[in-house]
This record gives structure tokens, C-alpha cells and sequence, in this order.
């Protein structure tokens, strides 16, 4: 898998070099060495102000699904593993993490690890933190992901053996964000409400959440340092939710936050002004998602002359200034899956009217597309232009992405969805909710494509998956689960005075300094 780089954009050229960001460990105003901890670098002794687009409902690991909830999520608490910058998988709280078969798999944990409330970290954690997120009563949207788990045998303290119902080669990769540990004795009890004052083990500790308003965090001083996951940059944090592009740019070049989410191409310039921006490669895609199961879109020729009727290689250059590659199916590289050899659809609007013409609407017809108030309206609004282009009337549908995520299966809501996903080193779980006919998420349904999702989703060997993965993304272009788009990158302005950040390819928003960049 090819590994991904993030770079600075400034008038004064790069800045910044692989995974390097926001400055180097010097020693800059606002900052000091941290007394008596092992950190690397220099701790910044501000509040580190940071602004996401989307508030999280929930601080239970289990009922977060969105980048800007995994920030603060994983910023308390930590996962067994994460991916690297090369879709590797690395250890964050598991000291190793093997296929004793392809039905057993047995973690042991890092010893001498506490949650910030003092209970030990053990096998336990790993026991409870799998029975809350299968618990029908937690209501997890990923609960499905983790029912092939049947039993959590505890080995000893620190060891954990999950027994299943069938080979679960993608396990690791919906641990990564979903399971995030949790302390036993202090989430089991009713009464403390873990899911509004979070106990975890990670870098920072929970302080106060102002609902609407921020989620303020302080340094754990005991986090254990982990070199893959990074350590604190800062004293003390606080995750302030902006949905307005305009306004996160207009607190970070007032000084009012030091980084932040989703800066719009076209104020790339004025943040450069004060600021720096910085391009992450993102290890997921873009598309819209086009169901099955209502006509139009039952018919495949309609899928397909939706994917001919959008210019996506101009919306990549006008829109993202270049930074994206075309997609051919929902794969993206450096993932399973990405075949470089299959050619995007051509945009070709005069035969997407022929399509539509061939599959009975010679005049078109009209559609809904919806959105989510985080994403930019202006890619959605280019989409539904240049559909209407080829004689699909599209009206566009702002929604707010809580009531968005509650409503992938509803008949009532837009049939098109304009959407995001990431990571995707491993597509199980993007292939398993949104293009499984059986998928939590899903209005798709293509037989064909049904047998190669199951197939990869059993197959322990990585390059037969890869194959398999490849064969169905033949499937999935010429039979369109979607308008395919581009990969991402995401763009943060960063404050020149603040402390050293390392961006990720999952796009969390971590406040870590990762081990490269001290």
C-alpha cells in the first residue's frame, strides 16, 4: 500500500514535508518543556483551541460515526490499534494482536496502563467494551460489524482470546475507530453517565462539555506515550463546534482557534495570509450513494448515465484545486481493492441522455439530493448542476448529519446522498453497511456483487481479497452503487504559533505530536 503525504500550502511554496506539520520542536512563544514527563518535544501551555464542524451526540464510542466525534473520542480514549500512514495496522493499547486460527484471534494488552479514574487496564476492558457495543440496548449502528464475535475468553489479565462464528480478516480495521476501551467498573455503573463524563485511558482527560458549544479537555498526565498514536501537544484542548466554513475561518485568522476543520478552496488564500494551510491525503472516497430499490434507479442504464453526466476531473480542479484522484468504483488507492487499470467512467453528457433515452426518460426526470450541513454545499450544488445538464432535475436537501445518519434506509429521504467515507485501507466496512444487500446503511442490491462481498469478507489470505475486492470493483462501475467522485483530502488552516501537529490519513483531528515529527 502506498503511503500518503500531507503537505503545507503557503504562498511561499511547501512548507512541510511527509507527515510533517505545523512547525518542527523548536521552542516558540506559548510553549515549554514539559517538567518530568518523558514527551519529546515541547508542550504548549495555552489552550489549544480547535474547531470541527460537527458537535458529536454522544461520547460513547459506540454511537460515534463521524471524523469530527472520532477526534474527541480517541483524543480520551484509545482503540487497541490504529492504521498508519501506510494502511499498516499499529498497536495503540495492544502490545500484539494475532490469528491463533481464522476463527480466533488473541490480543494482549500493554501492561502497567490506567484509565484516568486509577481502574486497571485488562482483559476485562476488552470483555465489557464488546458486550456495551453488542448490547441491544446501546443501539450501535456498528453493532453488526462485532456480532461474528461470540465469545471474549479472558486468558489472564492482560490477554484476550475472541472465539467466532466465522473468519474475520477486517476485525482490526472496525476495532480501530469503534473500539475504544472502556473502564469497567466506572462505565458499568449507571449512575456515572460515562457516555456524558468519559473515562478513558488516551492522552487527554475529560474537563467539561458545554453542549452546543465546546468539549474542553486537560493533558493526562500519566499517558503512557504511545510512538504510534503520538503524544499531547498541548496543556489543555479545547474542541469548539463551528458548522459555518466561513466562521472556523474567521476564528482561526482572529486568533480565536489555533486549528481548523474544512477549510473551503476558494479562503485557502486568506488563511494563507496569517496561517497555514495544510493538504492531507485522506484514505477514503467520495460519492453518492444511488439505491436500487425506487425507480429510476433500479434501472442500470440510469446509474450509469448519472456517473457520464458529472464532470468530476472539473470539479477536482475548480473545486479542490487538484487534490484528489478520479474513482472508478468506491476502492481508493493505497486500499484493497484499487485496481489502477479500470478507467473511471468518461464524462460524456450527450450519452448519458442517450442512456436515459435507452431506459425510457428521453425527458429527463426530477430527484432529491441530500447532504449534510458539514459537507460543502458547493460540491453538491456543482453535482446536482451538471445533472441537470443531461435533464435530471435535481433539488438539493441540506440536512443536519445526526438526522442524515438516522435516515440512510428511509423511503421518505433523498434517494441520492452525497457522502464521504473513510478510512478505507480495509472497505469492510463501507461494503458491509452500504453496498451489502443486508448492510444497515444500504438500498443496494446486485447478486453478483452480493457473492464477492461475502467472498472477501471470509477470505484470510490479503492478496486473494485484494483480487476478489478488485473483481467486485468491476462489478460495482459497470453496475453503479453510486456517482463515483474522487478520493479525499482534507485542508485545516493551522495558526503559524501553534504547537506541532501531526495530521492523519483517517482524518481525525488528534492533538498528538506522532513520532517523525518531535
Amino acid at each position: 500500500m502506498a503511503p500518503l503525504h500531507s503537505s503545507r500550502i503557503s504562498r511561499r511554496g511547501a512548507l512541510g514535508a511527509a507527515g510533517l506539520v505545523a512547525g518542527s520542536a523548536l521552542l516558540v512563544p506559548g510553549m515549554r518543556r514539559a517538567g518530568g514527563s518523558a514527551w519529546a518535544h515541547q508542550i504548549y501551555d495555552q489552550d489549544l483551541v480547535i474547531d470541527l464542524a460537527v458537535e458529536p451526540p454522544t461520547l460513547d464510542p459506540a454511537l460515534v460515526y463521524e471524523s469530527d466525534g472520532w477526534s474527541v473520542i480517541h483524543s480520551i480514549y484509545d482503540a487497541l490499534v490504529q492504521f498508519g500512514p501506510d494502511g499498516s495496522l499499529e498497536m495503540v493499547l495492544a502490545e500484539s494482536m494475532a490469528q491463533v486460527d481464522p476463527r480466533t484471534w488473541e490480543i494482549t494488552l500493554r501492561p502497567d496502563i490506567t484509565f484516568h479514574n486509577g481502574e486497571p487496564l485488562d482483559a476485562a476492558a476488552i470483555a465489557f467494551s464488546i458486550s456495551h457495543l453488542l448490547d441491544p440496548e446501546t443501539a450501535s449502528q456498528v453493532a453488526g460489524n462485532f456480532q461474528v464475535i461470540e465469545e471474549v475468553e479472558e486468558v489472564n489479565s492482560l490477554t484476550a482470546r475472541l472465539h467466532l462464528s466465522a473468519p474475520a480478516p477486517w476485525l482490526p480495521s472496525v476495532m480501530a475507530p469503534w473500539l475504544a476501551l472502556l473502564p469497567p467498573v466506572y462505565a458499568g455503573d449507571p449512575a456515572n453517565e460515562f457516555a456524558k463524563n468519559p473515562v478513558g485511558t488516551g492522552p487527554y482527560r475529560f474537563v467539561r462539555w458545554d453542549r452546543g458549544s465546546r468539549i474542553a479537555l486537560e493533558r493526562n498526565d500519566d499517558y503512557f506515550g504511545n510512538s504510534a498514536k503520538g503524544e499531547p501537544a498541548s496543556e489543555s484542548v479545547a474542541f469548539r463546534f463551528v458548522p459555518d466554513a466561513t466562521t472556523r475561518v474567521t476564528d482561526l485568522v482572529s486568533d480565536t482557534s489555533q486549528l481548523v476543520r474544512a477549510v473551503p478552496f476558494d479562503e485557502l488564500e486568506t488563511v494563507e495570509a496569517t496561517a497555514e494551510v495544510v493538504a492531507q491525503p485522506i484514505a477514503g472516497c467520495s460519492f453518492v450513494r444511488i439505491p436500487t430499490d425506487v425507480a429510476p434507479f433500479d434501472n442500470g442504464m440510469v446509474r450509469q448515465a448519472l456517473n457520464h453526466a458529472v464532470d468530476v476531473e472539473a470539479i477536482i480542479a475548480t473545486l479542490l484545486g487538484g487534490h484528489g484522484v478520479r474513482l472508478p468504483n468506491v476502492f481508493v488507492p493505497g486500499g484493497l481493492g484499487y485496481d489502477e487499470d479500470l478507467s473511471p467512467h468518461t464524462y460524456d453528457p450527450e450519452l448519458a441522455k442517450q442512456l436515459l433515452a435507452d431506459a425510457g426518460y428521453p425527458d429527463g426526470f426530477n430527484t432529491r439530493l441530500a447532504y449534510t450541513t458539514g459537507d460543502r454545499a458547493d460540491l453538491a450544488a456543482a453535482i446536482a448542476g451538471q445533472l441537470g445538464a443531461a435533464g435530471i432535475d435535481v433539488e438539493l436537501e441540506p440536512v443536519e448529519t445526526a438526522t442524515f445518519n438516522a435516515t440512510w434506509q428511509d423511503p421518505e429521504a433523498a434517494p441520492l446522498r452525497f457522502l464521504t467515507w473513510r478510512p478505507l485501507y480495509d472497505p469492510y466496512t463501507l461494503l458491509s453497511l452500504v453496498i451489502s444487500n443486508t448492510g444497515f446503511l444500504s438500498r443496494y442490491d446486485n447478486p453478483e456483487a452480493q457473492a464477492l462481498i461475502e467472498a472477501g469478507a471470509v477470505e484470510p489470505d490479503p492478496e486473494e481479497r485484494d483480487r476478489i475486492y478488485r473483481e467486485l470493483g468491476n462489478v460495482l462501475h459497470d453496475s453503479p452503487a453510486g456517482i463515483y467522485l474522487w478520493s479525499l483530502t482534507s485542508f485545516y488552516g493551522v495558526d503559524r504559533d501553534a504547537p506541532p501537529w501531526t495530521p492523519r490519513p483517517d482524518d481525525w483531528i488528534l492533538p498528538l505530536v506522532a513520532e517523525g515529527t518531535l
